[in-house]
C-alpha cells in the first residue's frame, strides 16, 4: 500500500508540518526537515497499527512544499 505524506513549511511558526489524508492522526511538526522525516517514519507504523491492524509492507511518498516571499 502506498501512502502520501505532505510536508509543508509554516513561515509564521518557523516549522515543517507533516500531514496525510491517507493516515488518520498524522500531524507532526519540527524545525528541521530531516528531523521531521525521522519523526514521521517512527510514527506511521504506530498510527497504521491503530487505524488498521493489517501487517503489510507500505510505501511512503513524501511531497514537500516551501514558499517564501522576498523583497526586490
Amino acid at each position: 500500500m502506498e501512502y502520501i505524506v505532505n510536508l509543508m513549511w509554516d513561515n509564521e511558526a518557523d516549522v515543517w508540518i507533516a500531514t496525510s489524508e491517507d493516515i488518520p492522526g498524522l500531524v507532526l511538526e519540527s524545525g528541521s526537515y530531516d528531523a521531521l522525516l525521522e519523526r514521521v517514519r517512527f510514527a506511521i507504523p504506530e498510527l497504521l497499527e491503530l487505524n488498521s491492524p493489517q501487517a503489510s509492507p507500505v510505501a511512503l511518498t513524501f511531497l514537500s512544499k516551501r514558499q517564501e516571499r522576498i523583497v526586490l
